[in-house]
């Protein structure tokens, strides 16, 4: 199989950390972004100029421009970019903070859509490419607490929903990545809302207590997160590009489970549906 060029965000750590190793030891080339570039040094020392490194904050949009500009100019042909920053919160709707509900959807959903706005002319420029996002079930289902991450998944999706078929002419192809739980840094990495007591027995209360009481939420997940990079890494050689690739057991049993449950629900909704027409 021919070596690909890919660019990829959030590549220091965790699934954007091993994709961009199992890129590397397969001989293809990876532009590396991270706020930190610097804990990739291992990487470049190994496998040289097979990888290109920058720093990036994905929710500085001048500078996301700028670096996708550079990373084009440097590499020439990339052919696919893989979106992988981000994080998630927890905290119920009150609580969360102003400048934690700005970050959830600044990171998540913003800069994922002013990354794939900067990396369309080149893609159209030359005949194709492939874009993939990282998603979570999440996107699928919900959990009380996790209000702002699941809008910022959900919110992200319908703009790739969307996008999907006005970009397909030109060759480029999106797939939305939606795993379970993975054995990550993921669940380590929260950013939790400050508590407040009226929430204390409510569900969300529930979830703080368990979050309290484990080191590491992700620690005994069900995902193997070098079988996750994997997946990701197959699916772009995978034609045509699979529009949503769910990742883990966990995963497809909840998101078909929720599928299912709405298609119920609205399917019972039928007849006052249609009792509305002329």
């Amino acid at each position: 199989m021919a070596s690909k060029t890919w660019f990829v965000t959030g590549a220091s750590a965790g699934i954007g950390r091993m994709v961009t190793e199992q890129l590397l030891e397969r001989g293809d080339r990876v532009a590396a972004t991270a706020r930190r570039p610097e804990v990739l040094s291992d990487l470049a020392d190994r496998y040289g100029d097979q990888l290109w490194t920058t720093s990036l904050d994905v929710t500085d949009t001048e500078s996301l421009g700028d670096v996708v500009e550079r990373a084009f100019a440097d590499l020439g042909r990339i052919e696919v970019v893989y979106s992988n920053a981000g994080r998630g919160s927890v905290g119920a709707a009150e609580e969360m903070t102003v400048e934690a509900i700005d970050e959830q959807i600044a990171l998540n959903m913003t800069a994922p859509i002013h990354l794939l706005r900067a990396v369309l002319p080149h893609f159209r420029a030359q005949g194709g490419g492939r874009f993939i996002q990282m998603s979570t079930m999440g996107a699928h289902i919900s959990t009380p607490g996790a209000g702002m991450y699941h809008a910022s998944k959900w919110g992200v999706e319908g703009f790739l929903e969307s996008v999907i078929a006005e970009v397909e002419p030109f060759g480029v192809g999106i797939t939305m990545v939606e795993p379970g739980i993975i054995r990550t840094a993921f669940g380590a990495n929260l950013s939790i809302a400050p508590a407040m007591p009226e929430y204390a027995d409510g569900p969300v209360g529930q979830i703080r207590k368990y979050l309290e009481a484990v080191d590491n939420v992700t620690a005994e997940a069900p995902g193997a997160p070098d079988k996750v990079a994997a997946a990701i890494i197959a699916s772009a050689d995978t034609t045509p590009a699979p529009r949503r690739l769910a990742l883990g057991s966990d995963a497809y049993n909840a998101m078909r489970t929720a599928l299912t449950d709405r298609i119920a629900e609205l399917d019972a909704g039928r007849q006052f549906a249609a009792s509305i027409d002329f």
